[in-house]
């Protein structure tokens, strides 16, 4: 699929991925919620059900979940040159706050302040996997599926109460999501 890509598109695209990385501290899970917010609600790029299925491919992805979703945004906006903006405007950032971190590491470890304000921007960022938490099963709920609902909870159970690792339930999840998939292709075709 080609796209018409102009200089514009690709700009908000960087801007975008820019700030958005720049504001990021906690990992993967805050970035997703900030970017619904920016590509779903208000620049209205993606549907909220697209970004459900980018948040499920990058998390079952590997490498770092925002440039794996930079990846995916990238081009779906503007194609290959979309995704390599995208990605150049994810991974700036950091790469700039870890480089001058890393040349005044020995202060920043040893600052009360520093140390403060990291211990309390933990506590935002707690709340923030807690919203995307809730949002995404929210939209699971939304669908009335059972099955999909059935699923959420005992994945829920396996990794609270059992202790099953997150990498065993997204496998497992990505091998039944095949499955039901092939399944509805066989059935259609029959």
């Amino acid at each position: 699929m080609k796209k018409n890509v102009n200089a514009n598109t690709l700009w908000n695209l960087f801007k975008a991925m820019f700030v958005l990385s720049s504001c990021t501290f906690g990992g993967g899970f805050v970035i997703v919620s900030l970017m619904k917010k920016k590509f779903v609600d208000e620049l209205q790029w993606l549907e909220e059900e697209e970004m459900l299925d980018i948040t499920a491919i990058t998390q079952s992805s590997p490498g770092p979940l925002p440039v794996n979703a930079s990846v995916i945004i990238g081009y779906r906006m503007a194609g290959i040159m979309g995704s390599f903006i995208a990605v150049l405007g994810t991974i700036l950032p950091p790469m700039i706050i870890i480089s001058l971190i890393s040349l005044c590491y020995e202060q920043f470890r040893t600052n009360p302040i520093i140390a403060t304000a990291l211990r309390v921007t933990r506590a935002g960022v707690a709340a923030v996997i807690v919203d995307v938490t809730l949002n995404l099963a929210n939209n699971i709920i939304k669908t009335k599926h059972v099955f999909y609902i059935s699923l959420m909870i005992v994945c829920f159970i396996a990794v609270v109460l059992f202790k099953i690792s997150a990498m065993l339930i997204i496998l497992f999840c990505l091998l039944i999501g095949i499955l039901t998939a092939l399944f509805s292709n066989r059935k259609g075709v029959a």
